[in-house]
């Protein structure tokens, strides 16, 4: 069935798309009128229960979303920060209670207090200028520390644009094969958490016939704590775009879709001014430079749901569908948006590549420490007493990380959590074990994910960390396989009643349903979700045996 919902929403192409429509149609009272329903249901000929299985299911489409006039981050780091609390009372002074929803979550870890006014963000002190900001007559004043230690291959400055793209000029002379030669050649692999090998999958995609295919740019940055996809798009967006027009060259795609996350406003905003500068330059559209390559690029406006972070629920998403994640194969690679042959990749890998073809795949390969080549974005959180964006050759110690580029914690901690919800709970104890790359995270049983730093302080308990973590997936879960959407519900329920009752929980039964999670979810949302609990039992075992069977 959705595979025959693909090829409906594709008969329109990307130029009028049903998740678009939806969301312009949200965008008076929060969520899409019936009527308007109806009229979608009868343009794309889509089933009335496929369009209201969409609606209901995204954060700023569903009815719930009706009237709300501002919105609260809920990520994890403001979570620890302890600062949202306060917040709501403040805003509470202005607003009704049910004017009031929650976002998850907005990329300003580095400072939390984050909410979000008329598509604005803002956050730290902004709030003690509600008043003006309701007025619209003040911008946030938001900032954070940006640094590179190394090769600077994502921070390196882009002082002129115009002399920037002539590299594409040379992508184009040099040829198609050529080009994937060196990004082979450098061994990047998917910075957004898999590490799975880019040209890997551009080789798939190359020699998969199809008339249309497509470069899809995963810009649904989702994991609490991370802001270096965020960083990339509202400062360095051209590094984006032309890692897009060159993979979309090597594969011959027609288009480049950024899907970028509705709590990120401000980047939606900077890569639409990026795309209009490329535009200038003659670099988009059909035929470009004589080279009989065409290609464009397309925005598509996220509307709040994690599970987009997935690559087959993103393509689903795009295509207005609900997005659960799809049975592979067939991969992307070979069925993707629309059915037709698509890459997905994350803002940093894309990142990479204009870097990787100046310079050369072996130059890149030299950077980082085994199967991780390259450089690495971190994102620090609040707790460290320089917290921002920090870019590190892979290899890097962690230690080098926390002291020397983030400058220590401003208060003590006891873990932190490393590669967004999923990602592994790294106990302090642990961190001069840990260089910065895929290896040593998962050869000591963590993950390095996304690289988002969420530190938890002494005082913050971990058996609410963890609940925290079960009803995170437990609201983010597509509901398509079992495991991911009864698993996480059962594992937050557990924990609430040992926390507010003499109930302790088996740790047999606790364990049972973290292997079912692990081997039978159909993504990362439910597989990943025991990993973190895992670490916790292991290393925070005194503090969490009060809930726990012995």
């Amino acid at each position: 069935m959705s595979k025959n919902l693909s090829y409906l929403s594709g008969r329109q192409g990307l130029e009028k798309n049903l998740f678009e429509e939806l969301g312009t149609a949200a965008a008076v009272s929060g969520t899409p009128e019936r009527d308007v329903m109806e009229q979608l249901h009868s343009d794309f000929l889509v089933g009335k229960a496929n369009i209201q299985g969409t609606v209901s299911f995204y954060d700023f489409l569903k009815p719930e979303n009706k009237n709300k006039k501002v919105y609260v981050c809920n990520g994890s780091a403001c979570e620890m920060a302890g600062t949202q609390g306060k917040l709501k009372e403040q805003l509470l002074t202005t607003f009704q209670p049910d004017e009031i929803g929650e976002m998850c979550c907005l990329g300003r870890c580095h400072e939390n207090s984050a909410f979000n006014i008329d598509k604005k963000n803002y956050s730290g002190g902004d709030i003690e200028h509600l008043a003006e900001i309701v007025q619209d007559t003040v911008t946030t004043r938001e900032q954070y520390h940006v640094e590179c230690k190394g090769t600077a291959v994502l921070t390196a400055p882009i002082t002129n644009v115009a002399e920037y793209y002539l590299l594409f000029s040379d992508v184009l002379q040099q040829g198609a094969d050529t080009t994937l030669a060196e990004i082979k050649k450098s061994n990047v692999r998917g910075r957004g958490g898999a590490g799975f090998p880019m040209g890997f999958k551009l080789e798939s995609c190359k020699n998969t016939p199809g008339d249309v295919k497509y470069v899809v740019c995963n810009a649904d940055e989702g994991d609490p704590g991370a802001y270096s996809d965020r960083y990339i798009m509202e400062q360095r967006p051209h590094a984006l775009l032309l890692g897009m027009m060159i993979t979309g060259y090597v594969i011959d795609a027609r288009y480049g879709v950024l899907y970028i996350r509705a709590e990120y406003p401000e980047s939606i905003e900077s890569v639409q001014a990026a795309i209009n500068e490329v535009k200038a330059l003659g670099l988009l559209g059909e035929n470009i430079c004589d080279s009989g390559f065409s290609f464009d690029f397309k925005i598509i406006g996220a509307q709040g749901a994690y599970i987009c972070g997935e690559e087959t629920a993103l393509l689903s998403s795009i295509e207005g569908q609900r997005p659960e994640v799809r049975v592979r194969p067939p991969y992307p690679t070979q069925e993707g948006l629309f059915n037709r042959p698509t890459v997905v990749n994350n803002v940093e890998t894309l990142a990479c590549v204009p870097f990787i073809i100046k310079f050369g795949g072996d130059a890149y390969a030299t950077l980082g420490s085994g199967k991780s080549t390259g450089t690495k974005l971190l994102s620090l959180d609040s707790y460290f007493n320089r917290p921002g964006i920090y870019e590190v050759e892979m290899g890097t110690p962690l230690r080098t990380a926390i002291d020397e580029l983030g400058q220590g914690f401003r208060q003590p901690i006891k873990a932190i959590h490393i590669g967004g919800p999923l990602g592994g709970l790294v106990p302090v104890s642990k961190i001069d074990a840990l260089t910065i790359d895929f290896e040593s995270f998962s050869q000591n049983g963590f993950l390095l994910g996304h690289a988002s730093f969420v530190c938890i302080p002494e005082q913050y308990p971990i058996i609410d960390y963890i609940e925290h973590l079960f009803r995170f997936t437990a609201h983010e879960s597509c509901g398509k396989c079992f495991p991911c959407r009864l698993g996480s519900t059962r594992g937050y329920e557990l924990i609430e009643k040992a926390k507010g009752s003499d109930y302790k929980i088996e740790r047999t039964l606790m364990n049972d349903l973290l292997e079912t999670l692990e081997v039978g979810s159909l993504c990362a949302l439910g597989g990943g979700l025991p990993l973190p609990v895992k670490n916790a039992l292991q290393y925070f075992n005194d503090e969490l045996s009060p809930y726990f069977t012995s």
